[in-house]
């Protein structure tokens, strides 16, 4: 989940495909996947054409962790997705088929519902279409779409699983819905940070993490302008500093905009305890690092936010910073059998 805009071909294909219209006829009371949102989260945005259930779940999460996706049956979503480190990866960059090297830090996976648009130069506005991404890119899985569909179609079981998710033998429709409605379960706001802010567990903080709340939240560093939200990031694009290589040029790869260069979405700080490395080069490897960077004020480019010039902090300001962003982790999520491979 790492890169590319996607190729005209394909969304022709997926308007084609999403022409039949769903024939399960099944009671909808039976089949509805059941969710429960986190205290202070907006309600699940679900697309009238993918409507979650139980079936269509479990299918997308079989079809994130087979490797029958890439072309040497060798590699799968979960291979550079990880539950114990929130979705994300531990490798500065993510290895496709062949050993080949991506060229972005694979981001985490979880909240990807309330997204307004994917990957960190937001190149795919939905998860459904994001699915495609992948498969077609070349140091990633670097297969053919329908090459993928025929092997799906000639597996002995997945037919039937298509069937009963989406009343459909397997083609492009049901594959990329049903990926996205497993990920769109990924959710996770049940970290300690939510038991105190939502009045759950008072105590839920440590002295020294409540500090770093204060801070985060202060006018000294401006963490929360654009760690913002329950989710804690405002989706916007923002060139903070970091190096700007002729390869990756950030937002600027979408829009050819050269006040884009360098600019890539606010992630989410939840979880970010367990997704180092860090940045969309995985250039920085913990947390001391990250906000050594940021008090450094980077490279200090033209079109860089004006909040990311630089800030003072002390050792033990920076120690409290680092128990709050760690009081953002959310073991439950971590470790839930319903997103275990």
């Amino acid at each position: 989940m790492r890169s590319w805009a996607l190729p005209a071909v394909w969304i022709g294909l997926l308007a084609l495909a999403g022409c039949q219209l769903d024939s399960d006829d099944r009671p909808v009371s039976d089949l509805i996947y059941p969710m429960e949102m986190p205290a202070g989260f907006p309600a699940l945005p679900v697309p009238p054409d993918n409507a979650l259930t139980k079936d269509r779940v479990e299918l997308g999460k079989r079809l994130f962790y087979d490797p029958i996706l890439s072309r040497d049956g060798s590699i799968s979503c979960g291979s550079c997705h990880f539950q114990g480190h929130a979705f994300a990866d531990t490798a500065q960059f993510s290895r496709g088929i062949e050993g080949r090297r991506g060229f972005r830090n694979a981001p985490a996976l979880f909240n990807l519902a309330w997204h307004p648009y994917l990957f960190m130069d937001g190149g795919v506005p939905t998860i459904e279409l994001q699915v495609l991404a992948p498969i077609d890119n070349h140091d990633e899985m670097d297969d053919d779409l329908l090459a993928v569909i025929g092997r799906l179609q000639a597996d002995p079981q997945y037919p039937a699983l298509f069937r009963k998710a989406y009343g459909r033998d397997p083609d492009p429709f049901g594959l990329t819905r049903a990926i996205a409605a497993f990920e769109r379960t990924l959710i996770s706001g049940s970290s300690p940070y939510d038991a105190y802010a939502s009045g759950l567990n008072p105590n839920a903080l440590s002295a020294s993490a409540l500090r770093g709340k204060n801070l985060f939240f202060g006018d000294r560093l401006h963490c929360a302008t654009c760690h913002s939200g329950f989710n804690f990031t405002d989706y916007a694009y923002q060139n903070i500093g970091l190096p700007v290589t002729t390869a990756d040029s950030g937002r600027m790869r979408i829009t050819l905009a050269e006040s884009d260069r360098g600019k890539y979405k606010t992630p989410s700080l939840r979880n970010v305890a367990v997704t180092a490395p860090y940045m969309h080069d995985g250039s920085l490897q913990t947390l001391e690092e990250v906000i050594d960077f940021l008090a450094s004020g980077g490279a200090h480019y033209p079109n860089q936010h004006p909040l990311t010039q630089g800030f003072s902090i002390s050792p033990t300001e920076k120690e409290d910073l680092i128990a709050f962003l760690h009081a953002l982790t959310d073991e439950t999520f971590l470790t839930n059998p319903e997103f275990a491979r």
